[in-house]
């Protein structure tokens, strides 16, 4: 406990050091010796990173870190990634809580992290970026209403981006991110969303089990009453991140800056219905999407809940003017649409409570119906609010006949994941089977963050994007403005 505490305070201080010389510095960086970012080329074999630096280190810029997950970009090391690092943000709390998640990290008892930030606090800080760029990658992560003119400005300089969920959160901002996709092409750079789900071992087998034929079979069409596809998540505002209690910003609770319920996890439930049923297949979402209903609810926050989580004493003033008559925030978080991709019904449902109770976490439900069975995700409390993967005969299908095509299959699967195995748990009655998936193989969220930022890397290094991803993420943002309009009617 004595050891845990020192490494806490060296954290701390550390945190306060970097920050401080930000500040005495007004402004001022050291600068390590850096590639300069890529001057705009459209030709496919030198995007990404420029010519010469193909073979070289991605440099990384962290733009305004409002958000934890531009930390945890940072929690692990890369082969391909120079350790110093260049921040450019607002002096504020914000900036803080990111250094301090850093220097956590470098400061840990088993395998420390080595990152040198250099960091500049200003209100030019945007500027300040485009004008050195003394990187080729920027990560933005933090106030959504922003983070679309900042990923427009990052490419119109000819700098990749890496940036979190979401990348827009209205109409408005869906037309810059087109209009920023447009020029990442003339620029050749690349810009990429961070989809962690996709390393989600659930997420994979499922996904898996669908494109097998012999078990799945043909994935229905659906209807607007019982959806082929459905996929349900619950959150929760106050969480431990790291094994800290998460601090949000105090705007987080304003949907003009954050967005609403219906904005943003919904990015990843809508990546991972493409990536499962329509993989390596770009969307055109003029043709493809149609948005059938969209509805939307508030949770309610109290001003005690609100200082729990953001350490403010009371709301501030920009929000006051949103509270009820008993002085509560009603939070626009929650979220449901139904949609049509290439004809098939999808259904999604997001929704944020302030506090799991002790022992349960976020929470992930996933259907997906074929001719001969349907694949679903289920983590209630029949699970142990742990996610388990269950495989059932469709009506009509024939149960002994995909009890035999799912045994193969899971043989099949274990020459890449040792240890699966079926079993028929008794509720079922003989009429479907879980698959058992090892402890090894359960990689944390948190991890998945690694997982994301190296598959950006090989990108990067390569030079290009698969054919399908800029299309299909410009039709993911598209699903989530179209459907927060038609909500909003």
């Amino acid at each position: 406990m004595v050891r845990n505490a020192v490494l806490f305070v060296l954290a701390l201080c550390l945190s306060a050091v970097l920050f401080s010389c930000a500040e005495k510095e007004e402004g001022k960086m050291k600068d390590a010796p850096m590639l300069s970012a890529r001057r705009p080329d459209s030709r496919r074999e030198t995007r990404g990173l420029a010519k010469a630096e193909v073979g070289g280190k991605v440099k990384l810029m962290i733009l305004n870190p409002g958000h934890y997950h531009a930390a945890l970009v940072q929690k692990s090391m890369y082969d391909q990634v120079a350790p110093v690092v260049h921040v450019y943000a607002p002096a504020g709390p914000e900036v803080q809580e990111y250094l301090k998640r850093i220097a956590s990290f470098n400061t840990r008892a088993e395998n420390p992290t080595s990152w040198q930030e250099r960091v500049y606090t200003a209100d030019d800080y945007l500027e300040k970026m485009l004008a050195e760029k003394p990187g080729n990658a920027v990560v933005i992560s933090g106030n959504n209403q922003k983070k679309t003119r900042y990923i427009k400005s990052a490419v119109d300089a000819g700098l990749n981006v890496f940036s979190d969920k979401p990348m827009c959160i209205d109409v408005e901002g869906f037309e810059l991110l087109e209009q920023a996709f447009a020029t990442a092409e003339k620029n050749g750079v690349l810009l990429y969303d961070i989809m962690t789900e996709r390393f989600n071992i659930l997420c994979i087998l499922q996904k898996m089990l669908v494109l097998n034929k012999e078990v799945f079979g043909e994935l229905q069409k659906g209807s607007v009453d019982e959806p082929a596809v459905v996929k349900e998540s619950v959150h929760h505002f106050f969480k431990y991140v790291s094994g800290i209690p998460i601090k949000r910003p105090t705007w987080y609770f304003d949907t003009a800056k954050q967005g609403e319920g219906l904005v943003d996890v919904t990015t990843h439930l809508i990546d991972l219905v493409m990536w499962t049923c329509l993989p390596d297949q770009p969307i055109d979402y003029r043709k493809d999407i149609v948005m059938k209903k969209a509805r939307r609810w508030p949770t309610m926050l109290t001003r005690q809940q609100y200082e729990k989580v953001t350490r403010a004493l009371d709301f501030p003033d920009f929000l006051k003017g949103k509270l009820n008559s008993e002085g509560v925030l009603p939070y626009y978080a929650n979220g449901e649409m139904i949609y049509t991709m290439k004809g098939v019904y999808v259904k999604l449902a997001v929704s944020w409570n302030f506090q799991a109770p002790e022992g349960v976490g976020d929470t992930h439900h996933s259907l997906f119906r074929g001719s001969k069975a349907n694949v679903i995700i289920r983590q209630g409390k029949e699970q142990n609010y742990r996610p388990e993967l269950y495989v059932e005969p469709a009506p009509g299908a024939d149960a002994e006949e995909l009890a035999a095509s799912l045994k193969k299959a899971v043989a099949e699967l274990q020459s890449k994941y040792p240890g699966l195995t079926l079993k028929q748990p008794r509720s079922y009655q003989g009429r479907g089977w879980q698959v058992l998936i090892p402890d090894e193989h359960r990689i944390g969220h948190e991890a998945h963050f690694r997982m994301v930022t190296e598959r950006y890397m090989q990108y990067l290094t390569e030079g290009k994007l698969p054919e399908w991803e800029v299309p299909n993420m410009i039709a993911k943002y598209y699903i989530t403005t179209r459907a927060l309009q038609l909500a909003q009617q």
